[in-house]
This record gives C-alpha cells, sequence and structure tokens, in this order.
C-alpha cells in the first residue's frame, strides 16, 4: 500500500527585493531539493495573474509542488529544512497543503508521478485537482486567444474554496491548482460550465497539447496562511 503523499506550498512575496530573491530561487533551489531525502518528485513554479490560466506573471506568488515517499518525510523538510527557513524568511505569506491522490491521469515530464492512495478517508470530502498542460509552439496564439474566456466562470464557481495558475515555463507549461468543497463542486464546474465545455472540446478538435495530466486529491492537512486565513476550513486535519 502507497503511503505516498503530495504537498502544495504557496509563497507570497512583499517588497521588490524579496521578489526579486523569490525569482533567483527558481534556480537556485534545485540544488538543496535534489537532496532531500524521500523527495520522490518536485516542480518548482511562478504563477499568473488572477485565478486560471493567464500569461502575465504574478510576480508575488510563486509555489512549490513535491511528491514524498511518505508523510513523516514531508513533515521532516517543513520542520527541520534550511531551505524552507530560507523561505520564511522572505515571504510575507506561506501555505502548504497535505494531499493523497485519489486518481492521476496523463503525464508530467514523461512520467505520472501520482501513485493512487489507499488510506482515503471517506468522511473527507474536500478535492483538490491540478490540470497541466504543455502547450505546442504551433498552438500558443489558438490557445492563448481562448483560453481566458473558459477561465471566466471559475471564479464564480460554487464550492471553490482556493485557486490559481501556475507553471514552470511562463506561456508553454502552465497548470491550475483548486480547492474544492466536494466532488459535486467539481463536476457542477467542469459539465455545467459552457466554456468549459467549449475548451474541452477545442482541445480534442485542435490537439493543442503536446503533454497533459489531469489529477484529483483528497486534502487531509493544512498548514500556514492565504490572505490571512486557512483556506481549508474544518478541524478535522
Amino acid at each position: 500500500m502507497s503511503q505516498q503523499v503530495t504537498t502544495i506550498t504557496f509563497f507570497r512575496y512583499k517588497g521588490l527585493k524579496n521578489k526579486f530573491w523569490a525569482f533567483l530561487m527558481m534556480q537556485f533551489a534545485h540544488a538543496a531539493l535534489a537532496k532531500v531525502s524521500g523527495l520522490h518528485f518536485y516542480k518548482l513554479m511562478g504563477s499568473g495573474r488572477g485565478l486560471g490560466f493567464n500569461p502575465f506573471p504574478d510576480w508575488s506568488v510563486y509555489s512549490l509542488l513535491q511528491v514524498w515517499d511518505s508523510p513523516e518525510q514531508a513533515d521532516l523538510f517543513f520542520e527541520e529544512s534550511a531551505l524552507v527557513k530560507q523561505y520564511r524568511a522572505h515571504t510575507e505569506e506561506q501555505w502548504t497543503l497535505y494531499m493523497k491522490s485519489i486518481s492521476a491521469g496523463g503525464s508530467w515530464s514523461g512520467g505520472n508521478p501520482f501513485q493512487k492512495s489507499g488510506t482515503l478517508d471517506p468522511d473527507n470530502s474536500h478535492i483538490a485537482v491540478i490540470t497541466r498542460a504543455t502547450i505546442k509552439i504551433s498552438q500558443l496564439f489558438h490557445f492563448w486567444r481562448y483560453v481566458p474566456s473558459s477561465q471566466k466562470p471559475l471564479s464564480a464557481s460554487e464550492g471553490l474554496l482556493f485557486t490559481k495558475g501556475v507553471g514552470e515555463v511562463p506561456i508553454v507549461q502552465m497548470a491550475t491548482f483548486s480547492l474544492w468543497q466536494d466532488l459535486e463542486s467539481v463536476k457542477k464546474f467542469a459539465y455545467q460550465s459552457v466554456e468549459h465545455q467549449m475548451a474541452i472540446k477545442k482541445t480534442r478538435d485542435l490537439n493543442w497539447y503536446k503533454e497533459e495530466l489531469f489529477s484529483r486529491f483528497q486534502p487531509y492537512k493544512s498548514t500556514g496562511v492565504w490572505e490571512g486565513k486557512n483556506p481549508l476550513p474544518g478541524a478535522w486535519f
């Protein structure tokens, strides 16, 4: 039975000096992360303005996605890592969500890093979703001309607790992370939004992704704050 857990951490920076430090760490943090015990997979990512896919960067927000062999190794990293302490010294806010994989289809950097968890809690209804894609160079114009309109209904979606567009490489490699009250809320957005349905159709018709992945998780632990509060409600974590 897999003990794998996934964490995603969002960092908010204030002031030019700290934002510049964050930008540099997109390169310099790799050396430290490569040595972390139990870290199976990770991605350092910047973010886009607004909520979903956006080609214009948000220089104040960055994220770190990590896949761990066990929750104990994740805890050790966040409690004792010198790298985490560096980030805390420069950030205005920092929020980490622990998650167990429910399902994942597709690939990321040539493989699927997420193993389905055998310890999901049937009483925990919260859902986190990551959609990620590498866009074909030949389809960049078509993708960015249409996608912003397909994301408009997201902000008004019932049951949406948090969302942010992130990415490894601006314009070309993009992802969206979202946290929802329950699966029903996810389905309502996916199947009742006309704009989202049109995006799915165009994806099939135009085949604009070189690589894509869709994954769902059960969030079970939330630490830190975002916009002054913990985005995951409830006292069960």
